[in-house]
């Protein structure tokens, strides 16, 4: 049914919002046959599947002049699961319904309760809310379902990750029989069907996914990464796109936590959102990316559901999504409305396999790309910076005076270069990554400046355990506690490696190997690392004389795909 054919306040509102035409789920939903019937609709993210909904339940709202009856006992009511997402949702209805008349109570964590049961028990047409809190006022006896027309569950997946299926199942068991029941659930999950089946009769099954499921305004890319460097890939990230407004987002609280304090120590505009932050903190930290006073969000995936950002630019994966699923809907709070975003994975050298999958899967083609560098950012940062000053301005008397003042004082050479680098002084500086990246291949006359003398070690990982220089210079770094300069060549063979460290090195380096040994934090202590005696010319030779020497490989890891186990 095109917007021709809704009531007319309804056409008149969406009008005034600059809808000319119904997007895909939206028609989908307004087909002839479906205002009546239950729905399960599957739509990615930015579709304008809360308008959706909101037109789907016209039919039990409005009479038959298109307008709302006296308020009492809600008739629709919609839960969904974080708060953000239940007032964004109760927003698009404010306008949507508006004209009709409609009055419309939010009840959400984090809000005055009494206040919402005063609300309540002044009548409301259509109640928004999550399940929590939907709850309290069901058992409290401050919300009456008894009149109920349609429920909607938004994001119904969601809820039931987050553990809310007692709360729905107490809530849905209160209202009537005859009721619709309207389902929006971006995957289908056994215990999502297994609800349809219980609460739904005859339901209609509704499917927007495109074939080509990422959204078609965000470019996806993919940088691989040392495990170390991935804190100095998100900053260069952020310095080379330079967004209006970027997402960050990591698995847990404490990545959460850590990630931002680092981002605002290196000069960032930077707010948290995670489960350890209250309400208020969460308010705040919204408002400040809508000023613009925060340009950077850090976040789980769960705090920031609902979290509608306009100006959002950037999605930065600093830890990977779970599966497809997870990094559709993390990317697609970019690139909405038209806008074009940019959604970027970091990936872990060992882990580019699985990334590669979970692509296939969410049928995404993501250009892998090389970190940032610091000459790629200043260069980016040049252009940024002359764009921005070649501008046309207003220029008033005072800037004038001020302006001849300085020529009087100084060359022109000299106030230019004064505004260049007040303008830099504001910028974060950005990173030197551990790994560059694998650098031409030199054959020079004789040893490296510095490995005339070395010592010879080696590890019980190689070919067969994915083993590759990238990882493994991180690691001999962190687990002896030398830099990467300290390094010399590293030769892989099937099933050990061996690298050289300058013998002046090497005893510190064996010390430091002791210790940490079973304990990395980066879960590679179990790696076997141990002085050799000789070179590795002299132990091949060795070993096609006489097998490889007793107990020498006995204690070689499990070869895994992308490499060893490692723990965050």
């Amino acid at each position: 049914m095109p917007f021709s054919r809704l009531p007319a306040l309804l056409g008149e509102a969406l009008t005034e919002r600059g809808y000319a035409a119904p997007t895909p789920v939206q028609a989908a939903v307004l087909e002839e046959g479906a205002d009546h019937r239950d729905l399960i609709v599957s739509a990615q993210t930015g579709s304008g599947k809360t308008v959706a909904f909101g037109l789907a339940i016209a039919a039990q709202l409005l009479d038959d002049q298109g307008r709302m009856g006296p308020a009492g006992a809600p008739i629709a009511l919609a839960i969904a699961p974080t708060r953000e997402l239940a007032l964004q949702v109760s927003r698009e209805l404010m306008w949507l319904y508006g004209k009709a008349g409609a009055r419309i109570v939010s009840c959400v964590g984090g809000m005055d309760p009494s206040r919402e049961r005063r609300n309540l028990s002044h009548g409301a047409h259509i109640v928004v809310g999550t399940p929590g809190r939907l709850r309290d006022h069901l058992e409290r006896g401050a919300l009456d379902l008894s009149g109920l027309g349609v429920v909607v569950l938004d994001e119904a997946d969601e809820m039931l990750d987050m553990g809310f299926r007692e709360d729905l199942e107490e809530i849905l068991d209160a209202t009537p029989e005859g009721r619709r029941t309207l389902l929006f659930s971006a995957t289908m999950p056994k215990p999502i069907v297994m609800l349809a089946k219980r609460y739904q009769k005859d339901a209609l099954r509704i499917s927007t996914m495109t074939e080509d499921r990422g959204h078609g305004d965000i470019t996806y890319q993919a940088v691989t990464v040392a495990p170390s460097d991935i804190e100095a890939a998100v900053v260069n990230l952020l310095r080379l796109h330079e967004p209006d407004t970027a997402i960050l987002f990591c698995a847990t609280r404490d990545a959460v936590r850590h990630l931002h304090a680092n981002l605002v120590e290196r000069g960032f505009q930077a707010v948290a959102l995670s489960g350890e932050h209250s309400q208020s903190e969460r308010n705040h930290a919204l408002q400040a990316l809508r000023d613009r006073r925060a340009r950077v969000c850090v976040a789980t995936d769960v705090a920031a559901r609902g979290i509608d950002l306009p100006s959002l630019s950037l999605v930065v994966h600093v830890e990977l999504p779970r599966d497809h699923e997870a990094l559709q809907h993390r990317s697609g709070r970019t690139g909405r409305a038209g806008k074009k975003g940019t959604a970027v994975l970091i990936v872990p050298y060992q882990r580019r396999r699985r990334v590669e999958s979970m692509l296939r899967g969410a049928r995404i083609q993501a250009e892998w790309v090389p970190v940032p560098t610091a000459d790629d950012i200043r260069a980016a940062d040049r252009e940024r910076l002359l764009a921005t000053l070649s501008a046309p301005v207003e220029i008033d008397e005072e800037d004038r005076a001020l302006g001849q003042r300085l020529m009087a004082e100084l060359s022109a050479e000299d106030i230019a270069a004064m505004l260049v680098r007040s303008h830099r002084a504001k910028l974060p500086a950005p990173e030197d990554l551990v790994d560059q990246g694998p650098k031409p291949r030199e054959r020079p006359e004789g040893p490296r400046p510095g490995f005339e003398d070395t010592v010879w070690f080696h590890m019980n990982v190689g070919r067969r355990h994915n083993a590759d220089p990238r990882w493994l210079l991180p690691l001999l770094c962190r687990r002896g506690h030398i830099t990467k300069q300290d390094v010399g060549a590293i030769r892989i063979a099937a099933d050990e490696t061996m690298f050289e460290i300058p013998r002046h090195v090497a005893a510190r380096f064996a010390s430091a190997l002791k210790r940490t040994a079973g304990a990395d934090p980066e879960g590679d202590g179990g790696i076997l690392i141990e002085p050799m005696h000789g070179n590795p010319r002299e132990t091949q030779r060795q070993n096609r004389r006489s097998g490889p020497p007793p107990g020498r490989h006995q204690a070689r890891p499990t070869p895994r795909p992308g490499g060893p186990r490692r723990g965050r």
